[in-house]
């Protein structure tokens, strides 16, 4: 009789731990966000007169530490670049290089990311981006305006830097900070059941 209910006890433990650990793996996939890079048309050299078109579309999106640049391109590639390689649009010492067409580049830290393409003229035409990984710390302000484009500089370069670090960020379009506290909340409750079960089992 003693050997049956440990049977059933393992039995009915495994039941329900099983499901709240796929759910709480689950929960930690979801918590970050992959934003793909120059939307339907993909990472392509800018036409016209749009230079800073990238780091425009990077100031309206808060980017985490888990979250992901996904660069969708054609006869390019994507490199992650030092500030000054960035500025000067420098591809000889590139820090990483992808040119499979589909790179996903996940944020590990905080700080600024540069991404310029590999393609001679192509980063002085503006396919360049800078990306910033808040710190987790940082606290979600109300949104303000955003600050106004910086005048193309004739040398190719992008004038003056939009990243002076000032807290003119504008409005975020996309967020993950709500869906980071939602999974941390769900993720503690969860642990909090689990740790329950066990016990009485």
């Amino acid at each position: 009789m003693a050997s049956s209910a440990i049977t059933t006890a393992q039995v009915l433990k495994n039941a329900i731990l099983w499901p709240l650990s796929v759910a709480s793996i689950m929960a930690v996939l979801v918590s970050s966000f992959q934003f793909q890079v120059g939307g339907e048309e993909g990472w392509v050299k800018p036409t016209g007169n749009q230079t800073e078109a990238y780091n425009h579309w990077a100031t309206r999106h808060r980017f985490h530490i888990g979250d992901s640049v996904y660069f969708r391109y054609e006869e390019d590639s994507v490199l992650v670049v030092s500030s000054s390689d960035y500025e000067n649009c420098r591809t000889s010492h590139p820090i990483s290089k992808f040119d499979d067409g589909n790179t996903v580049f996940q944020f590990e830290r905080s700080g600024l990311f540069y991404f310029i393409s590999g393609q001679p003229g192509h980063c002085k035409s503006g396919q360049r981006l800078v990306i910033r990984v808040m710190h987790p710390s940082e606290e979600v302000e109300p949104p303000q305006a955003a600050p106004s484009p910086a005048a193309p500089n004739p040398n190719g370069g992008g004038g003056e830097d939009i990243w002076d670090n000032s807290n003119n960020w504008g409005p975020p379009a996309l967020n993950s900070t709500d869906k980071l506290t939602v999974a941390s909340y769900f993720m503690t409750f969860l642990g909090g059941v689990i740790v329950f079960l066990y016990w009485l089992m």
